[in-house]
């Protein structure tokens, strides 16, 4: 059984992430996981251009700012849209479009907005956040501005958040991290980032887990066919089936499997789980909480 305080929630959900959520739905989706003992929310300016920010900021605005610790992101700056806008897998996103900017001035100016936008005094956790195409800006710029707010005791902890181990792994041997968010690259079907987590671990950097559902494909093959945000291929369908048949003749739902097998990595610190609704967080919760052996485990995580 895993430990309900290493789960943290991330907030790209209640940013209207592919569909709308309401403003009353989004602040009981953050009270369920307060309630259910979770402390540790993630955001960012991107989700919902801006609307995630918001709707955690009032959400968390009155709970005691010792008790949880704070995640948002750098390297996106909103300006207000003009012309086409790109597509995006938010929706009702408000006359704000994101704009890549990792220079001194752009990670300044997003901390600043995000502090607004958020109505919180500080930030705890500052991600430079998917810098794929940016390597030597973030390098240059955005890292050293992250560090000098660090020293000033603006933000306590930086990091970076990216869907690649990567160039995660050439940060953390170059940049004085406190932190990685690896979205998407070690779960029951993807462990392409178990050398950055064994890297982070002898280096004390702290690794923090997101999708480890693959956008929905290891909750329910069917009900949800969707790896990394978009329609899962047939051979990845057909593994996750074989995984919750595997799941199924230890009476152990695909979910809880996912979420416990990020958990038990000891590199792990936190696993981000999203949610959208009370209801989402309770199930992410109830996931965390089934009781699995260890070798059930690695033979559900041994499916081909």
């Amino acid at each position: 059984m895993a430990d309900v305080a290493a789960l943290g929630l991330g907030c790209a959900p209640i940013g209207n992430l592919f569909r709308g959520v309401t403003d009353d739905d989004a602040r009981a989706t953050v009270d369920a996981a307060w309630d259910a003992g979770i402390r540790y929310f993630d955001t960012a300016p991107l989700y919902g251009h801006g609307v995630s920010e918001r709707r955690l900021g009032r959400a968390l605005r009155d709970r005691a700012r010792n008790e949880y610790t704070l995640a948002t992101k750098v390297g996106r700056v909103l300006r207000p849209a003009a012309g086409a806008r790109p597509p995006t897998v938010f929706t009702d996103v408000g006359d704000l479009e994101p704009e890549f900017d990792y220079s001194r001035d752009g990670i300044l100016r997003s901390v600043d907005e995000s502090l607004a936008r958020l109505g919180l005094d500080r930030i705890d956790v500052a991600l430079v956040h998917d810098p794929d195409d940016h390597e030597h800006d973030a390098l240059r710029d955005a890292f050293p501005t992250l560090m000098r707010l660090r020293d000033e005791g603006v933000i306590a902890q930086v990091g970076c958040g990216m869907n690649q181990h990567e160039m995660l792994a050439r940060f953390v041997d170059r940049v004085d991290l406190d932190c990685v968010l690896l979205a998407g690259r070690y779960s029951l079907l993807d462990r392409s980032g178990s050398e950055l987590l064994a890297q982070c671990a002898a280096r004390g950097v702290r690794v923090v887990i997101g999708g480890v559902f693959n956008t929905g494909v290891l909750i329910d093959p069917d009900g949800h066919p969707t790896y990394d945000y978009e329609t899962a291929p047939d051979a990845v369908l057909d593994r996750a089936r074989r995984m919750r048949t595997a799941c199924a003749a230890h009476d152990v739902p695909l979910g809880a499997a996912a979420v416990q097998f990020a958990l038990r990595h000891p590199a792990v610190t936190t696993v981000l789980v999203g949610a959208r609704s009370a209801a989402e967080v309770e199930l992410d919760v109830r996931f965390a909480a089934v009781p699995i052996a260890d070798d059930v485990l690695e033979e559900i995580a041994a499916v081909a």
